[in-house]
């Protein structure tokens, strides 16, 4: 599969053979539920968190004496109907939510996501980004005009495949663009964003990383 390669103007420059391992595999859309839900779990934190009878302060003794009073007994003031009481079946930051996944299921996930990203043609692929401009810094509104050139509506996802802190603090005064390097490429951003766009170097890095045998 062969995908055309943009430089920044958003003007064509060549062509790129993607990998048919990672782009080119049938779509297992279970697969990709279950590598989300293993995502989404295993970042959860877990707040809430309920005191029950034997957490709550005080009702040492009876609220009052057993008989003689027209009321039903009481032993404590810590039972749950008591305003103050503990609370029964309430969620604790006890419970574990982590999942497991094998790796092999995760990569295969992974590629799934891409391979329905390219048939669904949301994935671009960017030669290099480089500034003229004296300061060499890049600024939002240059990214900005690069999304512009490209033509990406809604919402953007940069695959960059070394670090570059200036490019990802710009993107992030975007609400609704996001670079991330190509090692910590993801179920959950793939589905996020509408269109995936990969620098050319992120191509090798991804195949280096994720084809790497076991």
């Amino acid at each position: 599969m062969k995908l055309p390669i943009y430089i920044q103007t958003g003007q064509q420059n060549g062509e790129v053979t993607l990998n048919s391992k990672i782009f080119n595999i049938e779509v297992n859309q279970g697969l990709i539920h279950e590598a989300l839900r293993l995502q989404t779990n295993n970042g959860r934190i877990n707040y809430a968190h309920t005191k029950n009878k034997a957490n709550i302060r005080g009702g040492g003794a009876k609220p009052f004496r057993q008989k003689g009073t027209g009321h039903a007994r009481q032993g404590s003031i810590r039972n749950p109907h008591y305003k103050g009481g503990g609370v029964v079946f309430g969620p604790t930051n006890e419970r574990n939510y982590t999942l497991r996944m094998p790796v092999k299921q995760r990569r295969k996930a992974l590629f799934s996501c891409l391979s329905a990203k390219l048939k669904d043609k949301e994935i671009l692929i960017l030669e290099d980004y480089t500034i003229s401009d004296n300061n060499k810094i890049i600024k939002t509104k240059n990214i900005k005009e690069l999304i512009d050139n490209l033509k990406v509506e809604r919402k953007g996802l940069f695959v960059l495949p070394e670090r570059n802190e200036l490019f990802k603090k710009s993107c992030n005064n975007l609400p609704n663009v996001k670079s991330i390097l190509v090692n910590y490429l993801n179920v959950r951003d793939l589905l996020t964003y509408n269109k995936i766009i990969f620098f050319k170097n992120s191509l090798s890095k991804l195949e280096e990383i994720f084809l790497k045998k076991d």
